[in-house]
């Protein structure tokens, strides 16, 4: 296949993703994401938006400077103050990218921009110049294209084009359109755009009628070259195009996408989990490709065929993805070399130090289960390298519970170097623990969500716990994993408490704080 079957991905997980509700990250759980994104092949990663809040512009510096592959974007309202910012954290990129936006459409323009068809056209011709200044890797999107007038849409394009951008973005911000819309309307632009052949058509699509991956495949089919989309397609309302199902069409269907994409697919679950992990956003048990039952079978027919032949159900292998089809292999009389390998074959390769913190780990959970499943060691790893430095620390937990009075809690926790203890009551084993943690340490925060899902089966499992606390409007996640769900409860409490006073609320006036997409 040649250069003009290459799909390029743009994975926007760490902007339009994160700046979904209740899922931001921290500065080091964006640099994990990243690795992760730059590791598995992603062409272009969106970094965030550098003029939002001075830690995006910190995390897309500090992105830019490690990325080894992977262009490194900034987005930027069409704005010299948001350009100029964009291009100061991408500098140290070594393909760095300005993404520039504004609405086209007379809806956006009328109530929200207040501006006329023909102020924007000179805003789009000065700012892409501008922009063209710092980089010759320029995107412009025409936020809300898909509700835009066709006529009005192509000349906007056209003065993009004219004034440097090199990739054309045609956002369905609302997920309004449908395939057959969506299609046309790259297919108009192909046709009635002068230039247009010179630059790469980009698709960002929204997933509010459940159309975003069909969008995204409708277009390349016309023409368009990059995808933009997320990991579990977290994003904004109902969110984005997921990347591994655009990524897995494009790979399992050949006879209808005769294209290729950079991406090695075994990072896939790997990806997804960490992602999951960060943002407590845990996809459902059927999500295509990434959900726990997308390679299950139940149905005996489907176990008969399965055993017979596996291409019978499966579309796909588990290992196309990154799972393993054995995956009970590891125990408490495992080594280090059993480990090493194991976790290599699942694509996770840890430093010396890291590994030896890891392989503890994994003895003390051999200790309390029997069966050590890969989403076991996935969560392991993520647990460790999620954490960074702690000014609170997990000591303790002693829980008494039951149906006869008031469930008690004895929690021990190290707060910044020293040792502390609270014994208190509760509704309840968590709520119990939960108090303790509070009475330790007294903060106004809320409790906005408490999650709890099995890692995987049976009654030893871990259980994956997710808390989300706010205050003063920052929303931050914290997330661990145990065989005992109410240590874990607290070591997620305690994970969210300590990036309190990491995590910086976005500093965008309420009429601009919208974002292309």
């Amino acid at each position: 296949m040649g250069k003009d079957n290459k799909i390029i991905i743009c994975d926007t997980t760490l902007r339009d993703g994160e700046q979904s509700p209740g899922m931001s990250m921290n500065l080091e759980e964006k640099l994990l994401v990243a690795s992760a994104l730059d590791a598995m092949g992603v062409d272009v990663i969106e970094a965030g938006f550098a003029i939002a809040s001075n830690g995006d512009f910190a995390a897309i510096e500090a992105i830019a400077k490690v990325t080894k592959n992977a262009v490194v974007c900034s987005l930027a309202r069409a704005k010299s103050a948001d350009i100029e910012r964009a291009a100061e954290a991408v500098k140290p990129a070594k393909r760095p990218r300005i993404h520039t936006f504004i609405s086209t459409s007379d809806i956006h323009l009328k109530y929200q921009f207040r501006l006329t068809r023909e102020e924007v056209l000179e805003i789009i011709r000065d700012t892409v110049k501008l922009a063209r200044k710092f980089t010759d890797n320029v995107e412009w999107s025409a936020m809300d294209a898909t509700r835009s007038d066709v006529d009005y849409l192509c000349k906007a394009c056209e003065v993009a084009i004219k004034a440097g951008a090199t990739t054309i973005n045609m956002p369905d911000t609302v997920g309004y359109a449908t395939p057959e819309d969506y299609g046309r309307l790259i297919k108009t632009l192909r046709e009635k755009v002068p230039g247009m052949d010179k630059v790469i058509i980009s698709t960002h699509c929204h997933n509010d009628l459940g159309l975003a991956t069909a969008n995204s495949l409708v277009a390349i089919s016309n023409g368009a070259r990059q995808i933009e989309c997320t990991i579990n397609g977290i994003g904004e309302r109902a969110g984005n195009t997921a990347l591994e199902e655009v990524v897995m069409a494009i790979h399992t269907r050949k006879d209808i996408f005769p294209f290729t994409t950079g991406i090695d697919t075994r990072h896939i679950t790997r990806a997804s989990r960490l992602v999951q992990s960060i943002t407590g956003a845990m996809v459902q048990v059927n999500k295509a490709i990434v959900g726990a039952n997308a390679f299950a079978h139940e149905s005996g027919i489907h176990q008969d065929g399965m055993l017979k032949h596996a291409g019978t159900y499966e579309i796909m292998t588990p290992e196309s993805v990154g799972l393993s089809k054995s995956s009970l292999v590891l125990g408490k009389h495992s080594g280090r070399h059993a480990l090493k390998s194991k976790l290599q074959e699942l694509g996770l390769n840890l430093g010396d130090n890291s590994f030896e913190e890891v392989f503890d780990k994994f003895k003390e959970l051999a200790d309390k289960k029997k069966d050590i499943y890969d989403n076991d060691l996935i969560a392991l790893v993520d647990n460790q390298t999620i954490r960074g430095d702690e000014r609170i620390k997990f000591i303790s937990l002693s829980v008494n519970c039951g149906s006869k009075g008031p469930a008690t809690a004895e929690l021990a926790l190290e707060i910044d170097g020293a040792a502390k203890s609270a014994k208190t009551n509760g509704d309840g084993p968590v709520d119990a623990a939960f108090n303790a943690i509070k009475k330790l340490v007294p903060t106004e925060t809320k409790l906005v969500l408490y999650q709890v899902s099995a890692i995987t089966k049976g009654t030893d499992a871990q259980a994956e716990v997710t808390v989300r606390l706010e205050k003063d409007g920052v929303v931050v996640n914290g997330s661990a994993a145990d065989t005992d769900t109410i240590v874990a409860s607290v070591m997620a409490y305690i994970s969210a408490l300590n990036k309190l006073p990491l995590t910086q609320a976005k500093t965008l006036k309420p009429e601009t704080s919208s974002l292309a997409g």
